[in-house]
């Protein structure tokens, strides 16, 4: 894969391949992800998120003070034009366990949607019911998704900005039927590194002709929002992500969440008390790591799709 970078390009390789694998290794200590005897079903969609996360996983386990399994796992929703040859080719050269499952969920989406109307929800939902019906088959322990941090700050502004409430994506929770542990290692990356890291790599990756062509979508609309304040104003994304580690729930205002009624005058200072009148005073964005250099990635070719024939 990469016999054909210069030594600049294996240099930017190697530089990034540490910062992702560092950022992994991170996130899965911090939130106890991954255990001594676990089976991972790594999702596998073709796209550079989950490509990376295997290749993180993987590099992972060579080395982890832990003994635990990967199964690559892909679900052929049998879009028209889907170059089904291409993961099974990946993986068997990778040399990884991996299962594909076949299940014609494009017809269903097609047929039950109106003309118009985006397809994510419904596409999102019988996906991730065939994933769960697949991890109990194949005894997973743990379902492991690509979402990376930017996803994750992307999810948390729309559920501010459309749902009304303060959510995003949880880097580990037991799945919505709660017979699953779903994980996201990737919690920690940032999705211009991982962009990055593809491009380097030459993953073959496999668009999504099902909903990747919409327009219009809130998540594109907010990814794009995001993608802009990083770009006018370095740092302001780190310091998000920091915000949602540090939440604050008597400087809010949810009554299920902090007891407000109880406080009184003897309650003392909770949290450095109210300091509304005081001038607000911000320190200065977190420190942005190494690998933001910003004429790196516009030098960076745009990602090769595969050709779908």
């Amino acid at each position: 894969m990469t016999q054909q970078l210069s030594e600049k390009e294996l240099f930017n390789l190697k530089k990034l391949n540490k910062v992702l694998r560092r950022q992994t290794g991170q996130a899965i200590a911090d939130y106890n992800m991954i255990e001594d005897g676990d089976k991972v079903m790594v999702c596998v969609s073709g796209g550079k998120d989950s490509y990376t996360l295997l290749e993180m996983l993987s590099q992972l386990k060579a080395v982890a003070p832990i003994n635990f399994d990967i199964i690559a796992v892909n679900l052929d929703q049998k879009q028209p034009g889907f170059p089904e040859h291409i993961l099974p080719a990946y993986l068997s050269k990778l040399g990884v366990d991996y299962k594909i499952v076949e299940q014609d969920t494009y017809s269903i989406v097609t047929e039950k949607l109106e003309p118009g109307k985006t397809t994510c929800s419904l596409c999102s939902r019988l996906r991730r019911g065939i994933l769960y019906n697949t991890a109990k088959e194949i005894g997973a322990t743990k379902i492991a998704l690509g979402h990376h941090r930017d996803d994750m700050l992307a999810t948390m502004m729309l559920n501010l900005f459309f749902a009304g409430k303060m959510k995003s994506m949880p880097a580990k929770l037991v799945s919505d039927n709660g017979e699953h542990v779903v994980i996201r290692p990737l919690a920690y990356c940032k999705e211009k590194d991982i962009e990055a890291f593809a491009k380097l790599k030459k993953f073959p990756i496999i668009p999504c002709n099902l909903c990747g062509s919409q327009p219009n979508l809130q998540r594109k609309l907010t990814e794009e929002m995001l993608n802009e304040w990083d770009q006018k104003f370095p740092g302001r994304l780190e310091t998000m992500f920091t915000a949602m580690q540090n939440v604050v729930p008597s400087h809010l205002a949810d009554t299920d969440l902090f007891d407000f009624k109880s406080i009184n005058s003897e309650s003392g200072v909770i949290d450095g008390g109210d300091i509304a009148f005081d001038k607000e005073a911000f320190t200065n964005p977190t420190k942005i790591e190494e690998t933001d250099d910003n004429e790196f990635y516009k030098q960076q070719p745009a990602v090769q799709f595969t050709q779908v024939n």
